[in-house]
């Protein structure tokens, strides 16, 4: 064998030490990355406790932010119930489900007290007439037993009797206030605190709703997202 021979096969297994000490380099560090990652535990804040206040073996939290998502939201929460119980023998009971209202969908988290007394307002920043009459709505679109919308006549107090609960983006609630008292002349202030305190049954208002939507997974909740 020549001398260059030999000197290039050296280079060559030279080379081959090289990669592989990289790429053992390179899978210690993405080990030691992966360790870390499940060593993670988020922090936990007393505002999120509720998230965890209850024993269901499923969680799931569904997200909207649309007024076609918002409502289409209620529906998806009874095809989850409905598909546990058809498909897996399970019950209503099995399942933590929350429906977060945040951004376009924020005003279906208020009462019917609120949209009879905002309805046209609200129509209006939800861009959400009724299919009906195109009329601005006078009631909760959600609350209302109506198999023309796409929730499918699933309303919001059918839900709760399944057990599903509401979340209500409070960062919103604040510009639905301010787009509320330049439509009437009141007090921003004012109908924030009426909103506040008018909210649907079986639900709470969240500091933003996308923060919700992110500790809900921390809480071990799948995050599905209504459009």
């Amino acid at each position: 064998m020549s001398n260059k021979t030999t000197q290039g096969r050296r280079r060559f297994l030279t080379g081959i030490g090289v990669v592989a000490t990289g790429a053992t380099v390179a899978a210690t560090a993405q080990a030691a990355q992966s360790s870390e990652h499940q060593n993670f535990v988020p922090a936990r804040h007393d505002e999120d406790t509720w998230l965890d206040a209850n024993s269901a073996g499923h969680r799931v939290f569904l997200d909207s932010s649309t007024t076609s998502g918002g409502v289409t939201a209620l529906n998806y929460a009874n095809n989850i119930l409905t598909g546990h119980a058809d498909g897996y023998g399970g019950s209503d009971s099995d399942y933590s489900i929350v429906v977060c209202f945040r951004h376009q969908s924020t005003p279906l988290g208020y009462n019917d007290a609120m949209w009879a007394k905002y309805g046209e307002a609200l129509s209006g920043f939800m861009g959400f007439n009724d299919p009906r009459t195109d009329a601005p709505f006078m009631t909760n679109p959600v609350t209302m037993d109506r198999s023309d919308m796409s929730n499918r006549g699933n309303t919001i107090d059918k839900l709760i009797a399944r057990g599903v609960s509401y979340a209500i983006c409070q960062r919103a609630t604040r510009a639905v206030s301010g787009f509320l008292a330049r439509a009437t002349g009141g007090s921003s202030e004012d109908i924030y605190q009426e909103l506040s305190a008018n909210n649907v049954p079986n639900s709470r208002f969240v500091a933003a709703g996308v923060v919700a939507a992110t500790r809900s997974q921390e809480y071990g909740y799948s995050l599905l997202y209504s459009a």
